[in-house]
């Protein structure tokens, strides 16, 4: 894919940070290079696709957001949607679009964002959909 996307957790509207452990335990399979603590990852899925993963490490208040950059389709949409859900994080495009994974979700999305918010399944096929749809 040639555009972003952000991995946000919000509580209340507020954006809060996510979980390096969890991060740490989805992609560790994927990493060809880089780290949580380098501030950048390169993932490989089991297909060959590839995602460039940037994410800053704030120490004790964790990881404000994963931008995911130069994703392929396939595979590789299904790490970045099980690692936005075991994340407890939306998915925020770059235009301003969100998609969650349970309903009550919604209601801690920013105002801007709750209106078109869309459930989908954390899979590569639901993800893809949702791209393809938009």
């Amino acid at each position: 894919m040639s555009y972003s996307i952000f991995l946000l957790r919000f509580v209340d509207s507020e954006l809060v940070a996510l979980d390096i452990e969890r991060f740490r335990q989805v992609t560790e399979p994927y990493v060809v290079v880089g780290g949580p603590e380098e501030g950048f990852s390169q993932l490989r899925a089991e297909d060959g696709g590839e995602a460039d993963l940037y994410h800053e490490f704030h120490g004790e208040n964790g990881m404000p957001c994963v931008t995911a950059t130069h994703f392929a389709s396939g595979a590789m949409l299904g790490v970045l949607a099980r690692l936005a859900a075991a994340l407890g994080a939306s998915i925020v495009s770059q235009n301003g679009w969100a998609l969650i994974f349970h309903e009550e979700e919604r209601r801690h999305l920013p105002a801007e964002l709750q209106e078109n918010a869309v459930v989908i399944a954390p899979t590569a096929d639901a993800l893809q959909a949702a791209f393809d749809a938009r």
